[in-house]
């Protein structure tokens, strides 16, 4: 995004920024030092301006992945991140804003109907969304399905389709928190990416620089998750909320599983169909169910307690929102999305129960069949992706379908199917159905 009258630029600060040696500050960080706020902020305007090299961050990364930082120093240096670019600013809306970020899973479209959903209720959602990397959908990905639909949008852009529409879901533009692009490449390429510390800096980073309000964290954990067990997503949720409230922005988080996929649509296009068959006042439970709390979350931190969320998507009033805001990005809310040429059913081979449905391998066998890249750049395949004829706990009967594969090149089915070998189980009547427990585990906020 360039700069305007709703962006100020943090960056070019060197000059009023301590000179420090970026080795003594490894050498710190390795032998479990704590570093200071003038140290951080050189560190991160020194690693955007080119002065400290990719090399020399790579091993402060690894010392922070071992050694873990402070909340001071998680603060300090998700304000640098911050100051390493501009800042966006929504104050001249006249409207309180809120926002919603997912830590990503297998089936995650809640964005989709959440935005309008929101928006209905005179609150503004700047979503400023990403593209997926291996088994986790990008919710941009998914939007481009739409025919005409353009993800890029400047500043004025943005503004005005908040102020006409109320909700955008858009690309975020490279002067949002620049040290974190450079710092995220970095990461994914040295074995670092699952640091809480890092993490978190990376995440606020951005979502305090996007200039919301008000923040609502879908941090999930399980088996399609990017943390698997509850106790890190935990930490990594109070970590953030902390980040959230000291920067002055109302913030909260949901633990939410995802043992299982989320819905019955993994991949692109079909994921855009099911987030209209909610906002049509249909669709899974599941979906349903999260994208009403996680609405209700972000009102209330926007100060909308009195209001009738269900009502909304069941009377069209989330509807007519989406279809303006696609509208609004050049899309066509009308178009028919894209079809596979080829698809794969695999069928029950028994009575008895959907016993168990992993996330990880449907994610994985969706982003084989195209619905995903591997590196940063690469085409997906909108049509692509995999079904669920049936959920866990769902009684099935011999021959009855329980999943179907898309793709334009039937030669990916193979390796897709390899994925999800012992992924899915039909057991008999009473034994015991392998969720991990209920959809939404816990809220944490700033009291907690």
């Amino acid at each position: 995004m360039n700069s305007s009258a709703t962006a100020s630029t943090n960056a070019g600060s060197a000059g009023r920024i301590e000179a420090f040696d970026a080795v003594d500050l490894i050498h710190a960080k390795r032998d479990r030092g704590e570093l200071s706020t003038p140290q951080i902020d050189w560190l991160i305007d020194a690693y955007t301006r080119g002065y400290v090299g990719d090399e020399q961050m790579a091993a402060m990364t690894m010392a922070i992945f071992l050694n873990g930082m402070t909340r001071r120093e998680i603060r300090d240096l998700t304000m640098a991140m911050i100051d390493s670019g501009e800042r966006m600013s929504f104050e001249g809306l006249g409207k309180p804003t809120t926002d919603k970020h997912s830590t990503g899973g297998v089936g995650d479209k809640i964005t989709l109907p959440l935005m309008p959903l929101v928006a209905v209720f005179g609150v503004a959602v700047p979503q400023l969304s990403g593209r997926g990397l291996g088994h986790t959908g990008g919710t941009l990905d998914k939007l481009e399905s739409i025919p005409g639909w353009r993800a890029n949008l400047t500043n004025e852009e943005m503004i005005a389709q908040l102020r006409d529409v109320g909700g955008v879901i858009c690309a975020a533009g490279s002067g949002l928190a620049p040290a974190d692009g450079k710092l995220y490449a970095l990461r994914d390429i040295t074995g670092t990416v699952e640091s809480i510390p890092l993490i978190a800096s990376s995440i606020m980073s951005k979502k305090i620089a996007e200039g919301t309000k008000a923040l609502v964290l879908d941090v999930k954990f399980g088996s399609g998750a990017f943390l698997k067990n509850i106790e890190q997503s935990r930490e990594l949720a109070r970590t953030m909320v902390a980040l959230g409230q000291d920067a002055g922005v109302a913030t909260s988080a949901l633990l939410t599983n995802m043992n299982v996929p989320l819905g019955l649509a993994i991949g692109n296009a079909n994921e855009v169909r099911e987030s209209v068959e909610v906002l049509a006042g249909g669709g899974p439970a599941d979906i349903v169910e999260l994208t009403i709390t996680l609405a209700r979350e972000m009102l209330a931190l926007a100060g909308k307690t009195d209001v009738d969320v269900e009502a909304a998507l069941t009377d069209g009033r989330a509807m007519d929102k989406w279809r303006q805001a696609i509208r609004a990005q050049g899309g066509d809310p009308d178009a028919a999305l894209p079809v596979a040429t080829d698809t794969h059913t695999v069928y029950a081979a028994q009575d008895g129960i959907l016993v168990q449905q992993d996330a990880l391998p449907f994610g994985i066998a969706a982003w084989r069949l195209g619905a995903g890249r591997a590196r940063k750049g690469d085409p997906v395949q909108h049509s692509a992706g995999v079904d669920l004829h049936a959920k866990p706990g769902d009684r099935v009967a011999k021959g009855q379908p329980l999943f179907t594969l898309s793709a334009d090149e039937p030669a990916r089915f193979p390796r897709a199917l390899e994925s999800v070998e012992g992924a899915w189980r039909i057991g008999d009547p009473g034994e015991p159905v392998l969720t991990g427990g209920p959809l939404i585990a816990e809220r944490i906020s700033a009291a907690d």
